[in-house]
């Protein structure tokens, strides 16, 4: 999986005034086919979570009017939804049963999405020692995914207590060097932002600088370091407060320019899962098509709409797959999904009062493009293809483009 990006870097982000006011002024900014009327459905929905149907814990209200509309008298979705988070610090499970209070609607695990849900895919490092980086049942999550022998920063922090140094309040009194049960690690899980940075940090710097024995010497000649396999490239998030809080992105920042003020080199993944990466979208396709086979349907899903609130995230991984879509689908005819439309809310990160710089050349700095270091940067990635007020108005604007009236009597999934 080496490779998944290109990194691409210098190009303009053309990111004009006009052009975003123009969206948010019309409402969507390329005009849709007229869709031939279905009695099933021929659509699926993938929704954000964190901005869109929440922010923190606290619901946002036009979520439930929303899923009012996609489910009948008894609960079950008219269309095909999945749920696909950036969260990575918790079960599938967990998450179901959240959003099932949240919306007022029973959700299955297997509409839902992590961004490490991808991780099944990566069987060549199950067997492998592998520390794990996060927060929450971390442990508990790698096994769920097939990893048989992952180790946590704290198990490598109470097996050699003299790597973390930095709060003097922890700093082992008696040095006691014991034995870890795994004394070689193969491979880095970033899972999500941990609650300690710079412990976490500090260990994880150990790990790549001595090819996975961390109480050795470091050898920054010794490169490329071990596999990192990393989910969750949200550089913010929208909580509670006013403003975006720091995602596992900065974090990543943190450790991509730690790791080459030290070694002068660049850090290096073996692969980046999540939004808006690519394989995350094959995943959720693949559940969409899994909801759609459970009720028999005849006609395939063509359409996916990626509903989100984040411009570097939701929509750029919506196009980025999309894109991907019209190049398979030109190469060899496919009975998969044909396109994928996004559609940005306005109750998360997007704000659509911000100022968007007049001059496009001083829009090329890393405040602007929020994106991960690896994904280039690419203005037509960002513009988003409809941009609502809310979810609700997003569903509206999918069933009104789709022709789609809900018969709550006659269509159950």
């Amino acid at each position: 999986m080496k490779g998944l990006w290109p990194l691409c870097r210098g190009l303009r982000l053309l990111r004009t005034r006009g052009s975003i006011r123009r969206l948010h002024q019309s409402g969507m900014c390329m005009a849709a086919e007229e869709p031939q009327s279905s009695f099933q459905p021929s659509f699926g929905l993938l929704f954000d979570i964190d901005g869109v149907l929440v922010r923190g814990k606290t619901p946002i209200p036009a979520a439930k009017k929303a899923f009012q509309k996609l489910v009948n008298s008894q609960g079950q979705f008219l269309v095909p939804v999945v749920f696909v988070t950036n969260a990575g610090n918790c079960l599938r499970q967990t998450k179901a049963d959240q959003l099932s209070d949240i919306l007022g609607v029973p959700i299955s695990q297997d509409q839902v999405m992590m961004s490490h849900s991808p991780l099944r895919i990566f069987r060549q490092y199950h067997d492998k020692c592998v520390l794990v980086s996060g927060q929450g049942p971390i442990l508990d999550i790698a096994k769920y995914l097939g990893f048989s022998n992952p180790i946590t920063i704290d198990s490598v922090r109470e097996s050699y207590p003299f790597l973390d140094m930095v709060d003097h309040n922890r700093r082992p009194k008696i040095l006691i060097l014991l034995v870890i049960k795994c004394l070689l690690l193969l491979a880095v899980i970033l899972f999500g932002e941990p609650i300690r940075w710079e412990t976490n940090l500090q260990i994880i710097m150990d790990v790549l600088l001595t090819d996975g024995h961390p109480a050795n010497p470091h050898h920054p000649a010794n490169y490329p370091h071990i596999p990192i396999l990393a989910c969750n490239m949200d550089l913010m998030w929208m909580a509670e407060a006013r403003s975006p809080r720091f995602g596992h992105g900065i974090f990543m920042v943190c450790l991509e320019n730690i790791y080459k003020k030290i070694t002068g080199k660049e850090l290096k993944y073996e692969a980046l899962m999540g939004k808006p990466s690519e394989v995350t979208y094959h995943y959720a396709e693949y559940l969409i098509r899994t909801k759609a086979a459970e009720m028999q349907w005849k006609n395939p899903v063509q359409t996916l709409y990626a509903i989100g609130d984040n411009l570097m995230t939701d929509i750029y991984g919506g196009n980025l797959y999309n894109r991907y879509l019209e190049n398979r689908n030109s190469r060899k005819g496919s009975t998969a999904a044909t396109q994928c439309k996004s559609v940005l809310v306005c109750t998360g990160i997007y704000n659509p009062h911000a100022e968007v710089p007049a001059d496009p050349s001083q829009s090329v700095t890393e405040t602007v493009f929020h994106g991960h270091r690896d994904f280039r940067i690419d203005p037509a990635l960002i513009e988003p293809g409809h941009i609502v007020p809310d979810v609700n108005a997003a569903v509206d604007l999918i069933f009104q483009l789709e022709t789609f009236v809900p018969n709550s009597d006659k269509r159950t999934l």
